[in-house]
């Protein structure tokens, strides 16, 4: 279900996923439907294996369905090619990877300006300006010129956070974005997060953690391929 009296955001209808290697097909999911309305912070759980991590990369056009459709404020993303689907992705969607992805080659501030480079959007210097704000809204603006190996786990996590706010995006997606963290950093990045949707972020997130699961709106449970719950 989606949050009461909207219309939602996020719309998965009937979605498969097989994969192939060689002669042997793995179904990773089996027709799941989903729909989150904007503004919801959602904890996706479920074991190993169960299809949480397959279930976000339909939702950000990653990967693309088998069967079913996946739609995003009423678009289908079937109907968008491979070079739209990056340029809707990197304007709609900001994702926080557990190992955090940054570019080790580049600071602090050139790795939150990234999407807006990728998107070629505004004059460099805004662009700076923006990933700038980003940097101080983490927390991290005495830090901006300081490499990744320079930054701690969680300062590391905070500069993907503020990388995923560079094109100001309606969601915000998690893949385990506290699996790489200590408990205490965790619970900071939560919080943060739990700010960004105050202002009105939809976050989507897959956890192993049940206490952090508990925390989100609602918990959309996952089994063998199939919703299960929430």
């Amino acid at each position: 279900m989606s949050a009461a009296g909207s219309s939602p955001l996020i719309e998965l209808a009937g979605v498969e996923k097989t994969y192939r290697i060689g002669q042997v097909e793995s179904r990773a999911l089996r027709g799941v439907d989903l729909a989150i309305g904007a503004g919801e912070m959602v904890a996706v759980v479920g074991p190993s294996g169960s299809g949480k991590s397959t279930v976000l990369n339909m939702i950000t056009g990653i990967d693309r369905p088998t069967a079913g459709t996946v739609r995003f404020d009423g678009r289908s993303l079937g109907e968008l090619g491979e070079e739209e689907l990056a340029v809707w992705r990197g304007a709609n969607v900001g994702i926080i990877f557990q190992f955090f992805q940054l570019l080790p080659t580049l600071n602090a501030l050139e790795n939150a300006v990234l999407p807006l480079d990728f998107l070629r959007r505004g004059p460099r210097r805004e662009r700076y300006a923006v990933a700038r704000r980003n940097l101080e809204l983490v927390g991290l603006a005495d830090k901006a010129e300081h490499l990744p190996a320079e930054l701690s786990g969680g300062e590391q996590q905070r500069v993907a956070i503020a990388r995923s706010l560079a094109a100001d995006p309606r969601l915000i997606v998690g893949d385990e974005p506290t699996g790489n963290l200590d408990t205490v950093t965790a619970a900071e990045m939560f919080e943060l997060l739990e700010r960004l949707n105050g202002e009105g972020k939809t976050i989507l997130f897959v956890t192993h953690d049940r206490e952090l699961a508990a925390r989100a709106q609602r918990i959309v449970e996952i089994r063998d391929g199939r919703v299960v719950g929430g």
